[in-house]
Parts: C-alpha cells; sequence; structure tokens
C-alpha cells in the first residue's frame, strides 16, 4: 500500500506541488505577527508596582507561540506535509474568484473607514452593512438598508452607551446621550 506525503493515494498520477506557495506564505505572516507582537510587547511599560508577572508577559507568551507554531508550519511545508485539500459538500474547487464581488467588499471597507471620523461609526457602519450586503447578492435592497441602520445604531448603542467605548457618534448623534461614549 503506498500513500504520498500529503495524504492522497500514490497511485493517482497527480503530484501534489513541490512547495505550497499560498502556506508558506500563510506560515511567513504568521511568524512575522508573533515577531510584530514582541517588538510591540517590549514597548509596554512596566509600572513600579508590577510584580513577577508583569503587563508584557502576556503578549510574549502569546508571541512566542505564534512564532513557533509559524516556524513549525513552514518546517512541516518545507519537508512536503502539506494540508490535506477540503472536501466541504458546499465547496467547488472548479469555480473562480469572484474578483468583482472581492472589489465590491474592499471599496465599502475603504469608504467605511473615509467615513468614520467626519460622519460617524453609525452612518459608516451602515454604509458598510449595505453595501456589504448588496455586494453578496441580498435583496430587496430597502430592506438591506434598514437592517444596516438598525444593527447600526445597536452597535452604537452597546458600545458607546452600555460599555462606554467611545465610538465617534457623528453629527447626527452628537447630542444623544445613550448613543456617546
Amino acid at each position: 500500500m503506498s500513500s504520498s506525503i500529503n495524504g492522497a493515494p500514490g497511485g493517482s498520477g497527480t503530484a501534489a506541488p513541490a512547495r505550497p506557495l499560498g502556506e508558506m506564505v500563510f506560515a511567513g505572516m504568521i511568524v512575522c505577527i508573533g515577531v510584530v507582537g514582541f517588538v510591540a510587547g517590549a514597548g509596554i511599560p512596566i509600572p513600579p508596582s508590577a510584580g513577577v508577572v508583569g503587563p508584557r508577559v502576556f503578549p510574549f507568551l502569546v508571541s512566542g507561540i505564534m512564532v513557533a507554531i509559524g516556524i513549525g508550519l513552514l518546517i512541516q511545508l518545507l519537508r512536503g506535509h502539506t494540508g490535506a485539500a477540503e472536501e466541504g459538500e458546499d465547496i467547488d474547487p472548479s469555480v473562480k474568484t469572484d474578483w468583482l464581488t472581492v472589489g465590491k467588499l474592499v471599496g465599502f471597507l475603504a469608504i467605511h473607514i473615509a467615513l468614520i471620523v467626519p460622519l460617524g461609526w453609525p452612518v459608516a457602519a451602515a454604509v458598510l452593512f449595505f453595501g456589504s450586503a448588496w455586494s453578496l447578492g441580498a435583496k430587496p435592497w430597502w430592506r438591506n438598508a434598514i437592517i444596516a441602520v438598525v444593527l447600526a445604531l445597536i452597535l452604537q448603542f452597546v458600545f458607546a452607551g452600555l460599555l462606554g467605548v467611545s465610538l465617534p457618534p457623528g453629527f447626527l448623534l452628537e447630542g444623544v446621550e445613550i448613543f456617546n461614549g
């Protein structure tokens, strides 16, 4: 009984790619995020009242785990051990990526970021929610708009009104106390 390294039957006649570029990029990004965590954690000031376990321990621990996992994954990939392909029933590997939809989603995210400061979180979030629903094909548009506005107001109320997280309310909700963090 023969089998290839990636778990597929050896007699299939198709060879696994020598270097799975996408998986290697992912593993490299995990290592990079871990290194950035170390750098950011080193910048955390330690108060004089800190005991043995200071404020840097948790960021260093998480960063160390990420670097170790990323390096381990890179080593496994370089040794030829790749992940098995997903065999979910809702995945069709022959379908190409819909770059128009991806572009719309990225565009609405950029609009959201640009609108947060001048118009406030609720307006920017409503635009993002509506744009995402429209981009993904949800219909009718008016229902999407109503749901987007309601969700944005609920989020503004929960974060700013209940949790005290300062989200910019914008000029429309500036004086409404329950929406100010």
